[in-house]
């Protein structure tokens, strides 16, 4: 089984590619869905997380609000540091698992999408990485139509994440989106064809 980890920043087009890869035959891992089980009411990430940043993070559904812990962790790099310090580790163990389970399963081709899979170290799950890139202008006008968020807090994000010059030098692939959706999905197909389907 072969495993492609598929990174990119905020809007760089992640979840598009994604979909275009499910479509040509791909089992889909999401990293975010992963997260979402740690922050699950009594597991070991969230007493950890509960303790660190107090009880204010809890929705009413006893889950932790990532509304609420985004502002408290994005505003100070120390405590970005501390939430993925408990995050991470728990993040890549659940996900060894489900890579094992699908390797079991007989399962040819994972993408793992992991916005940080360069930050987090996750590198080793991975057979060869995809980066999705798109200029920053793009990014903005995405991210304010798709969240709703003021051009000042996704400027923040931006800022607190690896450059895609920088991700690129992990990479194996570039995919460039600032183009049409049909321009994205021919380069995901041609780098399919090329990297994929002709290994068999």
């Amino acid at each position: 089984m072969r495993v492609i980890g598929l990174t990119g920043g905020l809007g760089s087009g992640k979840s598009t590619v994604s979909q275009f890869l499910q479509e040509l035959g791909a089992v889909i891992l999401d990293a975010d869905k992963v997260g979402h089980q740690t922050y699950l009411p009594d597991t070991p990430a969230w007493k950890d997380l509960v303790e660190a940043f107090g009880q204010e993070i809890v929705g009413a559904d006893r889950v932790i609000d990532r509304k609420k812990l985004g502002p408290i962790v994005f505003s100070d790099p120390r405590k970005l540091e501390q939430l993925n310090g408990i995050v991470h580790p728990r993040m890549r163990e659940l996900m060894e698992r489900q890579i094992g389970e699908l390797k079991r399963q007989g399962v040819e081709l994972v993408v793992l999408e992991a916005a940080i899979l360069i930050e987090a170290k996750w590198l080793p799950l991975v057979d060869e990485v995809w980066v999705t890139q798109a200029a920053e202008e793009v990014v903005v006008e995405r991210v304010k139509a798709r969240n709703n968020w003021s051009e000042e807090q996704i400027r923040e994000r931006i800022a607190s994440q690896l450059s895609s010059e920088e991700r690129a030098k992990y990479a194996q692939v570039v995919i460039d989106t600032n183009g049409t959706l049909d321009e994205v999905k021919a380069q995901v197909g041609a780098y399919w064809d090329e990297r994929v389907a002709a290994r068999g």
